[in-house]
């Protein structure tokens, strides 16, 4: 697969302007700072949050943030971020990739590949995991499957990966996800694509070829939207024979493992994140 090039996309729509503005006033604010705090930097020009752990760097993680390609920084998850690089001796970087509408696809994943292509040129002796969360998680399917180089592993959390928002657990869970439905999910797919196809397999990783993936991790509530989104992945990695290891925790909601480690579930989601990298890193 080939990545297109970038095109023009148009101003954001004023109830996404006012999300943003509410965002940047909670960022300024203290909200979700951590301690110590990362550094500021940029990778394949894209800016980038980076974090270290305190003992011997044993990998690299490169964790897409998610949003709904709309909206969203790497801030928002840096309580994660954090505890991720600490917990696994990792160094973690999450890159503030651009976003649509004013970016369409592919804008993001190009900035997510520029950044990924240029952490691991930088981290030569590490093994680099990719990782995504919701429509990070999209962007990280993906992106694997477009790299020559080869990964140590994925892991997707809540992952979005068919864009045609035609999955049956977007009726099946409407009434047990408080943060996406089907309404929500076509719009943001709107705005994303802007004239591409939803079935085109770089925009909907879902329906792309998955030979090559490197081992897989996929977590989600069993209440999500996206329910069927991961489980149908992990059905196609499996029936390609590449190992994957699904996680379906009950009554945990959407990407609770990246937003507050109190939610339900959050806890045995980040503890089942973390033996996988374990694992893949020893078996490195």
């Amino acid at each position: 697969m080939i990545l297109p090039r970038d095109r023009p996309g148009h101003s954001a729509p004023a109830d996404l302007a006012a999300r943003r503005e509410g965002l940047a006033q909670a960022l300024a604010a203290g909200y979700w700072k951590c301690d110590p705090a990362p550094e500021q930097t940029e990778f394949g020009g894209v800016r980038c949050l980076r974090f270290e752990p305190s003992q011997p760097r044993r990998g690299v993680v490169v964790h897409i943030h998610g949003g709904a390609f709309r909206i969203g920084q790497p801030e928002v998850i840096a309580p994660f971020a954090a505890l991720l690089a600490e917990r696994c001796g990792v160094t973690v970087v999450c890159p503030a990739y651009r976003l649509a509408p004013e970016h369409p696809f592919p804008a993001g994943l190009r900035d997510c590949q520029a950044a990924l292509a240029e952490v691991a040129a930088m981290f030569p002796e590490s093994r680099v995991i990719l990782s995504g969360d919701s429509a990070g998680g999209g962007l990280a399917a993906s992106l694997a499957a477009l790299l020559s180089t080869p990964l140590v592993a994925l892991a997707l959390l809540s992952p979005w990966l068919d864009l045609s928002v035609t999955r049956l657990s977007y009726s099946a869970n409407s009434a047990t996800d408080p943060l996406f439905s089907s309404e929500a999910a076509k719009e943001a797919a709107a705005l994303y694509l802007q004239g591409i196809s939803p079935l085109d397999p770089l925009a909907s990783p879902l329906l792309g070829p998955v030979a090559g993936l490197p081992p897989t991790f996929i977590n989600v509530g069993s209440g999500e939207v996206l329910l069927d989104d991961a489980t149908a992945f992990d059905a196609r990695l499996r029936a390609e024979g590449i190992a994957s290891q699904l996680s379906v925790i009950e009554g945990m909601e959407h990407v609770a493992v990246t937003r507050d480690q109190s939610l339900p579930g959050a806890a045995s989601a980040f503890g089942a994140l973390a033996g996988f990298i374990d694992n893949v890193l020893i078996s490195h």
